[in-house]
């Protein structure tokens, strides 16, 4: 993979991610009960990468498609 689509991937992934981390992180902070940080780590991830390698990269993805299918057509 070149450098270029490996940057493209990285930014991809960095815009799910932080997002569902920041919204996980604070659902989590308004619970009463205390969660050990192993175990809050463990919980984040166990919901975190089926989210982005199912949901959240192809949704972005598809958004990507969309919008440069829009700016071909204007150019057409």
């Amino acid at each position: 993979m070149k450098t270029k689509m490996k940057l493209i991937a990285s930014l991809k992934i960095w815009v799910v991610i932080y997002p569902s981390i920041t919204f996980a992180l604070h659902l989590l902070s308004k619970s009463s009960m205390e969660i050990p940080l192993y175990l809050k780590t463990f919980l984040l991830t166990l919901v975190l990468v089926p989210w982005m390698v199912f949901i959240g990269v192809p949704l972005v993805d598809a958004l990507i498609k969309i919008v440069l299918e829009k700016e071909k057509q204007r150019e057409s």
